[in-house]
């Protein structure tokens, strides 16, 4: 049995991997070492790099990381935008400076510009000693902003005024900083569509994307996986104290046939729960978190029982509905769907954005962005979901 290849949509290609065919002793086995997995592929910045995409994405970093250029990396989540990042900061020319992280829906509302840039004793309630921020605390290294599309529209321009004149001013100051950092931002949204949206500024936009970098998903990188295998199985190795030496040929198959939508993090998660399932020195295909069904490209049926009585599907044709052409993107689902909950969230708190917040678990912030993306926002609609209230006399 030989490793098969797949194409960037998951179906098996012909010939198989050439970096992975076994040689005239290991014909043969259906067993594959961890070097064998591993051929072919090094780690530069912690980053596994094997495939042509990754390669160039290596090029582009070797340009960049001389300079403390702003860059801005685009990717979907799970594809190791963070580890892009660090490979700038280490491949740089000031490695031994801190790497501050900071996830951009992490900030607080109400404390936001605090967080980013710190603050003075006394600047507001419970402030009650100097806070740096993360803009100083970087100084010296690298401030790597992911998800810089949830970055507040009013935060915008102080961020784009400290990306270009490297000052900062913290909330209650009256005096202004000078700091020494490579700001590296990160999104898996976006951002030109939010441009044109009014839900990120342009020349903020602009700005970041002087130096853009593009991670590929998984799923075009397949080549990489066995790579990505052997790396993961080493670090859950060290993690967990095991000893995992082989993989079966039926699990890397599986494996490199999965869709992973999740990218390199979903195919993480599947390693460690191997690596913990296993009571053996090896991985074999029933140690997968999924069945080798799951893993090929063809379609799941759904029990019609699965589907909620107030669904709009018609499954009435059973099996000849799942050959229909399938009308709805996964985008439009999830958006209608997050519309829905918004407005009964607002029915519920009779238009309480605040408490309408708390019961979708998210920020006031994100409500008010929901609000816009949706057009509820318009005219203040979202009001209506208020009960009248008398007038007085």
């Amino acid at each position: 049995m030989r490793l098969q290849e797949y194409t960037a949509n998951g179906t098996p290609a012909s010939p198989a991997m050439s970096d992975l065919r076994s040689d005239s002793a290991d014909a043969g086995c259906e067993w594959l070492s961890l070097e064998h997995l591993a051929h072919g592929s090094e780690r530069v910045g912690g980053m596994v790099v094997r495939s042509a995409q990754v390669r160039k994405v290596l090029k582009t970093i070797s340009r960049l990381s001389p300079y403390k250029a702003t860059v801005l990396i685009h990717g979907e989540s799970g594809t190791g935008k963070e580890l892009v990042a660090r490979a700038l900061h280490t491949l740089g020319s000031a490695p031994g400076g801190p790497f501050v992280t900071f996830n951009c829906s992490n900030l607080v509302e109400s404390l936001a510009e605090s967080q980013l840039f710190g603050h003075v004793r006394g600047a507001f309630t419970d402030a009650r000693e100097d806070s740096l921020g993360y803009f100083r605390s970087a100084n010296g290294g690298t401030l790597f902003l992911d998800e810089i599309g949830e970055l507040p529209l009013r935060l915008q321009p102080k961020l784009l005024r400290a990306v270009e004149t490297h000052e900062i001013q913290p909330v209650g100051s009256s005096r202004s900083y000078s700091v020494d950092i490579r700001l590296v931002a990160a999104t898996n949204r976006d951002l030109r569509a939010m441009v044109k949206a009014g839900q990120f500024r342009d020349d903020l936009y602009y700005r970041l994307n002087a130096a853009a970098i593009l991670v590929p998903p998984l799923r075009e990188r397949r080549e990489a996986i066995p790579a990505f295998i052997a790396h993961f199985i080493e670090h859950f190795n060290r993690l967990f104290g095991k000893d995992i030496k082989l993989v079966s040929r039926a699990a890397l198959d599986a494996l490199c046939a999965n869709q992973w939508h999740g990218n390199v993090r979903e195919l993480g998660h599947a390693i460690e729960s191997a690596v913990l399932m296993t009571e053996t020195d090896r991985i074999d295909l029933d140690d997968l978190p999924f069945s080798h069904a799951d893993s090929t490209p063809e379609a799941v049926g759904i029990p019609g029982d699965a589907i909620a009585p107030n669904s709009d599907l018609d499954l009435a044709d059973g099996a000849d509905a799942a050959a229909k052409e399938w009308p709805y993107s996964l985008d439009a689902v999830i958006r209608e769907a997050s519309k829905l909950a918004l407005i009964r969230a607002l029915q519920a708190t009779e238009g309480n954005c605040h408490r309408a917040a708390e019961l979708l678990g998210v920020s006031r912030y994100t409500v008010y962005r929901m609000l816009n993306r949706f057009g509820l926002a318009e005219g203040r609609t979202y009001r209506t979901f208020r009960k009248p209230t008398a007038r007085r006399a």
